[in-house]
């Protein structure tokens, strides 16, 4: 596969129907959902999952998207959805994305979310404790 950066974490994803909008093509809004499951899954796969989160006091939250939509997808199309952290400081990761359709490994979609830690009490940025500092290293 084409991928942009090597060793990308890759889940695959099938379109189904009630993904269509109007136009009969993927709603953009369900790439952006696909992009938070490829960013728990990828968390889960370094040893960070939501229980983490509530057992520390801090968890990454998205602060912003940027999002190239590059082609369509449509019904019964198998895609893969690689992400990787590219970027990353006391405070927050940077995380990039490419939407793949397998059949004719054409990129759909590349992203890039900006996430950083808060104190799930206060809400407030703060600095990333040790074991998300390990756990989200860059990984291009």
């Amino acid at each position: 596969m084409p991928w942009d950066f090597s060793n990308p974490f890759i889940i695959a994803l099938q379109v189904e129907t009630q993904h269509l909008d109007a136009l009969n093509h993927t709603n953009n809004v369900v790439y952006l959902e696909w992009m938070e499951k490829v960013a728990w899954e990828h968390s889960a796969a370094l040893g960070l999952t939501f229980n983490d989160y509530q057992r520390t006091g801090y968890a990454m939250v998205a602060a912003r998207h940027e999002i190239d939509y590059l082609g369509a997808s449509y019904a019964n199309e198998q895609l893969l959805l690689g992400t990787w952290i590219i970027a990353s400081n006391r405070l927050s990761t940077e995380r990039a994305y490419q939407l793949i359709r397998s059949n004719d490994q054409k990129t759909l979609m590349r992203a890039r979310t900006r996430w950083v830690c808060i104190d799930l009490v206060s809400g407030q940025a703060r600095r990333m404790p040790a074991e998300f500092i390990k756990a989200y290293q860059v990984s291009t």
